[in-house]
This record gives C-alpha cells, structure tokens and sequence, in this order.
C-alpha cells in the first residue's frame, strides 16, 4: 500500500533509491540484495491486483536511469453509481462467503464500496442470502493456483498429481478443481475434500494459459450418467432448490410443518451424503435407514470438529 501510494503521488518516473528513502519498510533493510527482492515482490503484487506500475526514464539523454511510477489517468475509475436493486444485490453477494479467507475479501470489498458513498444494506434481503463455503484445507491454495495460474502438485487417491488448475465449480455440496493433468496428459476433475496432502506450488504466476471452459459442458461432465439408488428426503419449503429439481414429490403423512417429501436418485452414497449436510436442518432423510444413519454421523463429525 505504501509502494502503490509513493507512485502514484510521483510526478516523475521515481528511482529505486528515492523509492527506498521515502518507504519506511524499506529503510529498513540493510541489504541491497533483500530490499531488491522486496520491492520487485511489491511491484509485481500491484501489477497482479491491476495497479499499472508504469517504468520510464526522466532524461531523454540518459535513458538507462529507470524510474517508476503509477499514472492517476491509467489508475482512477470514474465515479461509479448504483441504484437502489444494484446496493441490494451487492449486499446480498457480500455475505455469500462463510469461508475465512473469501470471507475477509467481501469485507474488505463492503469496505471500499462504504468509503465510495455506497453503503449496501446485506440485511435487507437476509432471508434471500445463499450461502458458500470453501473448507477444504485444500480449497484456499487451489484458488490462488487458479487466479494466479500457478500448477499445482498433491495427493489424491495415493497417488501423488501434477494439475494446472483452469477452474474451480461447487457441485452438489462440494468444490472440485477442473484443470490439465500433467501426468495423465488431459484434462482430469478432482474433489477437493478428497485432496490427502498439502497443495505445492509447481511453478511461478503465469505458468500456463488456462483452457477455456464451458459450464454447462463442465457440470454435464460431473452429472452421474443414472442414479443408483433412491432416497425419500422431507424438504423445508423454498430450501433446497437443486435437490428438489431432480426429484418428484411424494404423498406422506406425518411430516414437520413446512417440510414436503420428495424421492431423489443419487449415485455415489458419499457424495449425496455430504449434499444432504450442506442443507442443514433444511433436509432430512426419511428413507433408507441406512443413509439416514451415515448422515447423522458425518453431522456429528462436524459438531466434534467445530
């Protein structure tokens, strides 16, 4: 922050010695070799985050005396208004994340809308308010592979993978990386949860240029070909949208007010099982005993765990 606002408040291509006169956290250090190394990790930060950080020399005659500098033209946005739905909507995207590191994000985001003379009321419209999470320990590495470009190594399955990362999707309860599998040389999907080792950077940003993906030919991908089973859920009113649509609704008596029995195929126990959980208290499983049972256990996991 300090790099971003030295440049921008230069009228003149700065050199790397007033640069490291003026910010305190470089005069700091000692050593020409570490501070180099910071300042080019700074500078290339701004450049990731859309700052341009433009390089210029201030004499025609001598053009080798670089300078740096962020020019307000090519940085300021004009004044940006929104109406009363947009405030709402923006309100409403803030408080999507419950995850700790998107979380911060949309903060940080809110933030800077506030500062801006926009102040979007999440409150409003609370009851609409989806939610997402990404708890994965493997989930906030992966991202940042994905934003950045990064491949990536890990475990999966005993199996150690090398991946560059195109996209990460949310499917039926879970998160799932989509990219090139370097040793299977194609493109491979892989579940986050299912991830058994650390996430290890493989390269630098920029690594590779990510595929282009289409997400209805990504989410057809991922569709189970024919359910293999069959379970009787009872659904709270206006919860669950995607397991309802690919259900049919049944006639039974008995069931707590505002909950609707509906029948839904599912294929793989443990996949449906977690999309069952994601639900909450919204969802709960009247047949068979069986799943029934291993859902109450992952809940009570999650109790433990948290």
């Amino acid at each position: 922050m300090n790099l971003a606002i030295c440049l921008l408040m230069a009228n003149r291509f700065l050199p790397k010695r007033e640069i490291r006169e003026t910010i305190e956290a470089y005069r700091e250090i000692s050593s020409d070799q570490a501070f180099d190394k910071m300042f080019e990790r700074d500078k290339e930060e701004l450049r990731q985050l859309g700052i341009p950080v433009q390089t210029g020399s201030n004499d025609a005659w001598h053009p080798e005396d670089i300078g740096y500098r962020i020019s307000r033209k090519d940085y300021e946005l004009p004044a940006i208004e929104f109406d009363a739905a947009e405030l709402a909507v923006l309100g409403i995207a803030s408080q999507v994340w419950d995850s700790a590191t998107q979380a911060d994000q949309t903060k940080f985001a809110l933030a800077k809308l506030r500062a801006a003379g926009a102040d979007p009321d999440p409150g409003r419209l609370a009851a609409l308010t989806p939610s997402v999470g990404g708890k994965e320990d493997a989930f906030a590495p992966m991202w940042q592979a994905v934003l950045q470009r990064i491949p990536v190594g890990f475990g999966y399955r005993g199996r150690q993978r090398r991946l560059q990362p195109w996209v990460i999707t949310h499917r039926r309860g879970a998160w799932y990386v989509y990219g090139f599998d370097l040793d299977a040389d194609e493109p491979r999907t892989y579940r986050l949860s299912r991830v058994e080792s650390e996430v290890r950077q493989l390269g630098g940003p920029g690594s590779f240029t990510p595929q282009a993906v289409d997400p209805a030919q990504l989410a057809a991908r991922m569709e189970p070909a024919k359910p293999d089973a069959q379970a009787v859920l009872a659904i709270r009113e206006g919860s669950a949208p995607v397991l309802r649509r690919r259900s049919e609704p049944v006639a039974m008596d008995g069931l707590p007010v505002g909950f609707s029995a509906y029948r839904v195929g599912y294929a793989s126990v443990g996949d449906f099982v977690s999309e069952i959980c994601a639900q909450g208290p919204d969802v709960i499983v009247l047949e068979p005993p069986t799943l029934r049972q291993q859902v109450v256990a992952q809940l009570r996991r999650f109790l433990e765990a948290s």
